[in-house]
């Protein structure tokens, strides 16, 4: 009887352990679910911060500043720099982007033409709703809910926005410390594996960040090159958007694309193929050139990780997710190099991406743009 007691106990003490096991796993869940724009909103911080302490560290080089008045200057700079090619380009882009949005409906109704006259372009057509259900659909919706959301989520994006610059700011200023605090929380013994892992986490985004910063430019202004050559209008403007939409892989390239070929649509198929062949010409060179020459210095992405995890933070929190998609998974990667096959498994072989020596104190920098 005793024994059976025993038993029962246990048995109840190991289904009250699962339960409560699983009901922290769902709390956990469900606060990362709930915390997951604050989380994104601090990663684009710190690769901001990583850029802004990269080119902090190269003014320190040749001025006699300190730290935070060096990142103070970047900022500074930075913003006047942006400051003055809004200034002059702003007149013709926006004209451009008038001149867009007019051309756009004629441009759409040239492709409906062009695909009227195939089977297959008719059956796509069909699919698609009809004007007259678009403006039907427009109509009955409450356009002044509509027109409040979107107010209240322009204000929301910019209000993120300057707040991302303003931890950026802080973050660049004093990286060190806050390194340094992050590291107390583990054990003594863990907190030299520890730097060396975010030594490894700050040059990887450092080289992603100049790779991508290089394949815009180069994507932007090829692009604008070869719509000039081929007599596409607005190549300025359809140059910056491809080269602002190369900045989320395998699915800002087709974005780009899509405006363009409409507007060569208006002067023939003919320009269409043309254009769409620039588009894959650009991004054939530049992921031939540019990638390669990146990835001999960061982690090798595998394009299905990269495609599954922009897709899933995408439905998890929409455009925000799929532009930090790329970033956060190069981040798992070196983790997963790090912590899982070098610590667990013991294959010291298999180094994280380009590891390089740890820094001999925690007053050096990491590579050229690392905050570590």
């Amino acid at each position: 009887m005793i024994l059976e007691n025993n038993t029962n106990s246990q048995f109840v003490k190991r289904v009250l352990i699962t339960i409560a096991i699983v009901a922290a796993i769902v709390l956990l869940v469900w606060a990362f679910v709930y915390v997951i724009d604050v989380i994104l909103l601090l990663f684009g911080a710190i690769l901001l911060a990583i850029f802004l302490h990269g080119l902090a560290n190269i003014a320190r080089r040749y001025l006699r500043m300190s730290e935070g008045y060096s990142v103070l200057l970047v900022s500074a700079l930075l913003v006047g720099v942006i400051a003055l090619g809004v200034w002059l380009l702003a007149p013709s882009v926006v004209e451009q982007v008038r001149h867009l949005r007019e051309e756009l409906p004629e441009s759409g109704q040239k492709v409906s033409e062009f695909l009227s006259n195939y089977g297959w372009g008719r059956f796509i057509l069909e699919q698609m709703p009809s004007s007259g259900e678009v403006i039907e659909k427009v109509n009955n919706s409450n356009v002044l809910s509509r027109v409040g959301g979107y107010f209240s989520t322009t204000i929301g994006a910019v209000t993120n926005i300057a707040l991302m610059l303003l931890l950026s700011v802080y973050l660049a200023s004093e990286p060190k410390n806050y390194i340094r605090g992050f590291t107390k929380i583990f054990p003594p013994e863990n907190r030299k594996r520890v730097r060396e892992i975010l030594y490894e986490i700050g040059e990887t985004l450092s080289w992603w960040l100049i790779g991508k910063g290089a394949s815009m430019l180069f994507i932007g202004v090829l692009t604008w090159i070869g719509l000039s050559i081929i007599g596409v209008p607005l190549a300025l403007t359809l140059g910056l958007i491809a080269g602002l939409f190369s900045f989320v892989p395998n699915f800002g390239p087709i974005l780009s694309a899509v405006p363009a070929i409409l507007l060569a649509f208006v002067d023939s198929p003919t320009s269409a193929l043309y254009v769409l062949i620039l588009f894959v010409v650009v991004q054939l060179i530049e992921s031939n050139l540019v990638t390669p020459l990146i990835e001999r210095r960061t982690v090798e992405l595998p394009p299905v990780l990269t495609i599954a995890s922009q897709l899933a933070l995408a439905i998890m929190v929409g455009a925000v997710g799929l532009i930090l998609a790329t970033p956060i998974l190069a981040v798992v990667m070196v983790l997963v190099q790090t912590l899982y096959i070098q610590d667990v498994l013991g294959d010291m072989e298999a180094e994280a991406p380009k590891q390089q020596q740890e820094p001999e104190n925690e007053t050096k920098d990491s590579g050229i743009l690392g905050i570590t």
